[in-house]
């Protein structure tokens, strides 16, 4: 009886120490296991190649949004003025100039504030330019505000040629 007295024991002992560990992983990890409607937020990869022209709007997109979004860091506005000399032609430079003189909004974003999220997707290429569709999402919930931007990309020189508000 004894013997099967000390195989329960430490059984049990085994169990709690499983559920224990069960708990414990995940926050050493760095992530947290989560009940009812939400979910464990997915491992995010990025990836790019500086020769497709998507990558590169998607980078300076990523790294124009950075930057505008850290206001208060004093490199953050010369880092975005770079950011537009580096990717956009020096024709879409002047309009974009252009068109933040009028409206008094980012010529990048089309907008006063700053999204919260975006994302690229590729649209097409043809006649030595590839076309590129940014949404720029305002908002977080149920039902974001979205807005999107056409932007055409020179496949020879990888500079952004023409950015259009598409909705």
């Amino acid at each position: 009886m004894r013997t099967r007295a000390r195989s329960t024991l430490f059984a049990a002992v085994g169990i709690a120490a499983a559920l224990s560990l069960g708990a414990i992983t995940p926050a050493l990890a760095g992530t947290t296991q989560q009940t009812g409607t939400h979910s464990a937020a997915a491992a995010v990869t990025t990836q790019g190649d500086p020769r497709a022209a998507t990558t590169r709007v998607s980078d300076f997109y990523g790294a124009y949004i950075d930057s505008i979004w850290d206001n208060e860091d004093p490199a953050a506005a010369a880092n975005a003025k770079a950011l537009r000399q580096f990717y956009l032609s020096a024709a879409e430079q002047k309009k974009v100039s252009a068109f933040e003189a009028k409206e008094h909004a980012d010529g990048i974003l089309f907008a006063q504030n700053v999204p919260v999220k975006w994302s690229v997707a590729y649209t097409g290429s043809g006649a030595g330019h590839a076309t590129s569709l940014v949404t720029l999402t305002w908002s977080d919930g149920q039902n974001p505000e979205v807005t999107k931007i056409k932007v055409q990309t020179d496949l020879q020189t990888r500079k952004i040629t023409d950015l259009q508000s598409a909705g």
